[in-house]
C-alpha cells in the first residue's frame, strides 16, 4: 500500500525526531523472517529502549541526508529494519542477539554519528558493556575508598574494646 505525500512527510518527520536525540543506528535484513519473529524482536526492542522500524529506503534515506548518519545512505539498500536508540550499546545488543538466533535476519551496517560500521563493527559493539553496567562499576570503584576509609576508621575502637574485654577476663581469672 503506497503512502500519500502527507504520509511520507509525517515518516520522514517521525524518523528525523527520533535521530536527533540517537547515538546509533543499525540496518538489519529480516528477508524470509516469520512475523512473529518480527514480533518478538519488536517487543525486545520496546524493553530496551530501541526505536525498531521498517521503513521504505528511500523514507529512511531523506531522514538521515542532513545529519551525522549521513554516510549509512549508501548501506540503504533491500528489505531492511532500522533500530535507533540513544544508546548505542543496546542497540547493537537487541540486533545483534537476535540476529544471532534468528538465520534470516542479518546485521547489514550501523552508524554513529560521522561512523559508519560494518557488521563486524556492530558485533563488536554489542559485545561492550552496556550503559548501565558501566554506571554500576564506576559507583563501585568511587565508593571502594570510602568504604575501606570506614572499614579502617571502625578497627580502632573494635581494637580498643577487644583489648579491654581481654583485661576484663584475664583479671576475672586472676580473681577467682
Amino acid at each position: 500500500m503506497s503512502l500519500n505525500i502527507e504520509e511520507k512527510k509525517a515518516v520522514v518527520a517521525e524518523i528525523s525526531a527520533q535521530l536527533a536525540g540517537a547515538q546509533a543506528i543499525v540496518l538489519a535484513e529480516y528477508r524470509g523472517l516469520p512475523v512473529a519473529g518480527m514480533t518478538d524482536l519488536r517487543a525486545k526492542a520496546r524493553q530496551s529502549g530501541v526505536y525498531l522500524r521498517v521503513l521504505k529506503n528511500t523514507l529512511a534515506r531523506r531522514a538521515v541526508a542532513e545529519t551525522p548518519f549521513a554516510g549509512l545512505a549508501e548501506h540503504m539498500v533491500g528489505p531492511l529494519a532500522y533500530g535507533i536508540s540513544a544508546d548505542p550499546v543496546a542497540v547493537a545488543k537487541v540486533l545483534n542477539e537476535f540476529a544471532r538466533v534468528n538465520e534470516a535476519f542479518v546485521i547489514k551496517a550501523g552508524a554513529m554519528a560521522n561512523y559508519v560500521m560494518s557488521s563486524k563493527d556492530v558485533t563488536s559493539l554489542a559485545s561492550m558493556p552496556s550503559r548501565e553496567e558501566l554506571i554500576a562499576t564506576l559507583m563501585a570503584t568511587m565508593q571502594a575508598p570510602v568504604a575501606k576509609l570506614v572499614r579502617t576508621m571502625n578497627e580502632v575502637p573494635t581494637g580498643f574494646v577487644r583489648a579491654l574485654a581481654a583485661l576484663r577476663d584475664q583479671k576475672e581469672r586472676q580473681a577467682a
